[in-house]
């Protein structure tokens, strides 16, 4: 495997990607508990929001969650190197600029895919970024999500190019999800399914510039297809595995970095006193819960499982106990199927 400590410190190992609307703190602390090495991601913030909005709810971080990274969106220099100084001095480890969403709503805002088109813009955001958070006490690396391309775009000449523009300014470390990015005519959910993938790119890339950091991202599925990806690049981003099917992440960072591969049930109890400390800070179930039912994905039970915290994870007074009847009744399942 390729070495997987960047210029600036970071651990690209073995991470969970920024996902708009499943990883808020509540996700973070649950997928600790399965990968204690993985490096996690916020969900991606915009820069203004950081500066004047709710900076509680925005960047809430339980401390068990580092190595935890700061997603941002953002076009201006300035703002991106006012909120990623903000991030440190929330803890955070790391700032990531979100160079792939695809959305209507991002495109309209000049951020996110449509930068690919601008890598000059992307370097001054980044060379303001890096600049910036270099000059406090605890500076923390500045690193890049970005994908292949947009489009119709098929010239790996022009991706290369976009990424040394990039790197020249300070970044080091470039998260790849390996397809294009459709800025007309697809969804976000078909642009993470429906253009084709090519992880030779990423690979390529890391062959021609061994210096840089690169993690691949994008149709990771199973532990044998991370490993295989770790052959060539530094690291692999798990996104809608690690949230379907969480197991999975459990697995690969025992096999990465050692331990005792537990039982589902064992690492869920883990959670019981997280669970009972934000319930009694008024925290609804249901928005823990929901993060909680990919566990038993293709396991005997697993049906049940979520039957139990869909059905009643919202209700008045649901707590812990609801956790222990779906675990209680995946093993009466299991037991049954033995």
């Amino acid at each position: 495997m390729t070495g997987t400590q960047a210029v600036d410190g970071t651990d690209v190992m073995l991470s969970v990607a920024p996902m708009m609307d499943w990883t808020d703190s509540h996700c973070r602390v649950f997928h600790r508990l399965l990968a204690p090495h993985a490096r996690l991601y916020t969900e991606m913030v915009h820069a203004n929001a950081v500066l004047q909005g709710d900076r509680a709810r925005l960047l809430a971080r339980d401390p068990v969650e580092n190595p935890v990274a700061l997603q941002l969106g953002g076009s201006e220099p300035s703002l991106l190197a006012q909120a990623a100084c903000v991030g440190q001095g929330h803890g955070f480890d790391e700032v990531n600029l979100n160079v792939g969403c695809p959305s209507d709503r991002v495109q309209a805002g000049r951020f996110g895919a449509c930068l690919m088109k601008e890598p000059a813009l992307v370097a001054d955001c980044i060379g303001a970024m890096v600049e910036a958070v270099g000059k406090l006490d605890r500076p923390i690396p500045v690193t890049v999500k970005c994908r292949l391309g947009v489009d119709e775009e098929n010239d790996y000449g022009r991706f290369l190019s976009f990424i040394d523009t990039v790197a020249a300014a300070g970044c080091h470390t470039f998260f790849v999800h390996a397809r294009n990015a459709w800025l007309q005519g697809l969804s976000p959910k078909e642009n993470r399914e429906v253009p084709p993938l090519r992880y030779d790119w990423a690979y390529r890339l890391k062959q021609e510039r061994p210096a840089l950091t690169i993690a691949v991202n994008g149709g990771i599925a199973t532990q044998a297809a991370a490993l295989e990806h770790l052959q060539k690049v530094d690291g692999v981003m798990l996104g809608r595995a690690a949230y379907h099917d969480p197991y999975v992440l459990h697995g690969l960072d025992v096999a990465l970095f050692g331990g005792t591969l537990q039982s589902r049930a064992q690492l869920l109890r883990r959670l019981q006193p997280y669970v009972e400390a934000r319930l009694q800070q008024g925290v609804a179930l249901k928005h823990i819960t929901r993060h909680l039912l990919g566990l038993y994905h293709g396991q005997p039970g697993g049906r049940a499982f979520r039957q139990v915290l869909s059905e009643g994870a919202h209700l008045p007074g649901a707590d812990w106990s609801l956790i222990e009847q779906a675990i209680g009744m995946t093993e009466m399942r299991v037991r049954s199927a033995a």
